[in-house]
């Protein structure tokens, strides 16, 4: 089901072209570069989304991902350079993959795992709080999911 979130979130963007403005379609190449450089694979629908969006907004709503190459000298919705950063300065775990802010402080986080075949969920995470103190919420099953829920608002 997850895939098909995705696909239906796909949509209503497609549909939509005056609401969304996204970096645009990224390479398996540099999806496979960025993915050793945060040191996990992208779950199969965050991958789906890289692949065809890339990273950008919808509405108001900002989807952090993948813009190019350069993760040292970027800035938001840069998600590789984001979490990067705050692995750096917060010491965010390196499990967890930034994809977007609540508006209150908070992140919109991918619970990351080993498998590629396996979706993560999306969790909110307090950036200033140790996460060993904090449950992250969980908010989706996996991106798909997140994704259709927030251009659903829109």
């Amino acid at each position: 089901m997850s895939m098909e979130n995705f696909k239906k979130a796909a949509e209503i963007i497609r549909q939509n072209p005056s609401k969304s403005f996204f970096a645009g379609p990224k390479s398996s190449d540099l999806l496979e570069k960025m993915e050793e450089i945060v040191g996990y694979r992208f779950p199969p629908t965050y991958r789906a989304f890289l692949a065809e969006f890339g990273a950008g907004n919808f509405g108001s709503m900002e989807f952090f991902g993948v813009i190019d190459e350069d993760v040292t000298d970027s800035s938001v919705p840069d998600g590789v350079w984001y979490t990067l950063t705050e692995r750096r300065e917060v010491h965010l775990p390196e499990y967890l993959f930034v994809v977007g802010e609540t508006g209150t402080g908070e992140l919109y986080c991918l619970r990351l795992g080993k498998s590629y075949t396996e979706d993560a969920p999306v969790i909110i995470v307090n950036p200033g709080v140790d996460i060993a103190h904090q449950e992250g919420e969980v908010v989706a099953s996996d991106f798909g999911a997140f994704l259709l829920d927030r251009v659903s608002r829109v």
